[in-house]
């Protein structure tokens, strides 16, 4: 009798496994099944084909990986920032770097020796700035996968001054600045105290390359990142957000299915001097 029950138990309790087993497997590939079909959604939305099926499967894989790092992320209490799944979903982070990779064009601008800080002097200055709400900032652009961020972040900062200047906000070409620019002869000086994006839109160089970066979608960004300034965006305001936490309004050039329409807004008054991601290392307006 002991023996029968003994082998009852046992019955059930293998059938309990395999019901668990399978369970797990059903749950996997429903799971699967979801993630890829959110791809398909995802490559219509962006409308991506790729050249094989091979590619489809590893881009789907990366796909995966991403979308549950963004899940993850997204889980994690205090954080003021959201990721979301944007144009980069398919890329790994080494690939997003090789994508936007930027050189600084710094050698265009004149030194602080000779273009002495305009705003020196300043100290009355309102404590939230949206140059967007002035008119003097353009629509989002894209710049693709040219690599020249910089003239996006340089043309940026030259509409705003030339709207400040003349009343007219008129978009200027980035490729214009590209094609003639070989002189290095912008006419700019160096920013010493964000003062100065009380007074006009700034172009800035940042350190881009971080996951967080690549997916972020909104919130006042505070993530890890280091100062190898790799991207060229431009401050076109400062703020503080309702939890209290100071922020600088930055247009990128990636178009407006990332971040905040395009936008991001970064943690401003650190402790580190060079400013989250670099943002204070390598910036200046142009002068009219």
């Amino acid at each position: 009798m002991a023996s029968t029950n003994q082998y009852q138990c046992f019955a059930l309790a293998v059938l309990f496994v395999l019901g668990v087993l399978a369970s797990q497997a059903t749950s996997r590939s429903l799971q699967d099944a979801s993630i890829s079909e959110k791809h398909k959604q995802w490559m219509a939305r962006y409308g991506l084909v790729y050249k094989n099926s091979a590619e489809e499967e590893q881009r789907l894989k990366i796909f995966k990986d991403n979308v549950e790092y963004i899940e993850s992320s997204n889980k994690a209490e205090n954080k003021p920032y959201k990721l979301g799944v944007n144009q980069f979903a398919d890329l790994t982070n080494e690939e997003f770097k090789l994508r936007n990779k930027f050189k600084s064009h710094s050698s265009s601008r004149t030194s602080t020796a000779t273009s002495p800080f305009k705003y020196a002097n300043v100290t009355d200055v309102p404590s939230c700035m949206d140059w967007r709400k002035k008119g003097a900032v353009t629509p989002v652009k894209d710049q693709g996968q040219c690599g020249c961020c910089w003239a996006f972040s340089a043309v940026a900062s030259m509409e705003g001054i030339v709207e400040l200047t003349t009343g007219k906000l008129i978009s200027l070409s980035e490729q214009e600045l590209v094609d003639c620019d070989t002189s290095g002869e912008i006419k700019a000086a160096m920013v010493v105290s964000w003062t100065a994006v009380a007074n006009q839109p700034v172009s800035v160089a940042i350190d881009a390359s971080g996951s967080d970066f690549q997916f972020y979608s909104s919130g006042v960004f505070t993530g890890a990142c280091g100062t190898d300034l790799d991207h060229g965006v431009t401050a076109v305001g400062y703020g503080t957000s309702n939890d209290g936490t100071k922020y600088w309004l930055v247009k990128n050039s990636w178009g407006t299915t990332w971040g905040e329409q395009g936008y991001i807004l970064m943690q401003r008054d650190i402790d580190a001097a060079q400013g989250l991601c670099g943002l204070a290392m390598e910036a200046s307006y142009p002068t009219a």
